[in-house]
């Protein structure tokens, strides 16, 4: 299967609407998969628990995550990022990055209603994380486009063959 070069990534990445689906070891001893908003700035993947979210505990004790956006129509381009989030902000500190959330929020969300939701819910703190994908395994895929051969839909490794 072929991957995305690395202006594609970005370019997915930053379409507005992709959910990344955030991997975390559970305080409890089992995985947890979470659909989050994120945005995608500063080669990071950038992402908000809320102080009552179970995924922040997880991530208080484990910085280790699996970050995966993907599309299941169309090119069904993957992006599959492994590595240690990092703690940018913690609870309380929402004031300093709020610009950023107001980006992530715009972009599920209508500008007008981004705002009103923003406002709902000042009172609910939230820390913010950030995945650098430099520091991170990250592996790209995407149905084979025109030209390409359509069979080539699995990775290499996948064959016992040896293709």
């Amino acid at each position: 299967m072929p991957g995305l070069t690395r202006e594609q990534t970005a370019a997915f990445l930053d379409e507005s609407g992709h959910l990344m689906r955030l991997g975390t070891n559970g305080v409890d001893g089992m995985p947890r998969v979470m659909p989050i908003w994120f945005v995608h700035e500063e080669g990071a993947l950038w992402f908000t628990p809320r102080a009552r979210s179970a995924w922040l505990a997880d991530l208080r004790v484990d910085a280790a995550v699996c970050a995966t956006i993907d599309e299941s129509t169309q090119r069904m381009r993957k992006v599959v990022a492994r590595g240690r989030a990092e703690l940018m902000h913690d609870l309380g500190e929402d004031d300093v990055w709020r610009d950023r959330y107001r980006r992530i929020t715009g972009r599920y969300t209508p500008q007008e209603f981004a705002e009103a939701y923003i406002d709902d819910t000042l009172a609910e703190p939230r820390a913010l994380y950030r995945l650098v994908l430099a520091e991170a395994d990250v592996r790209t895929w995407r149905m084979p486009g025109h030209g390409e051969d359509p069979l080539a839909v699995w990775a290499k490794s996948y064959y016992h063959d040896g293709r």
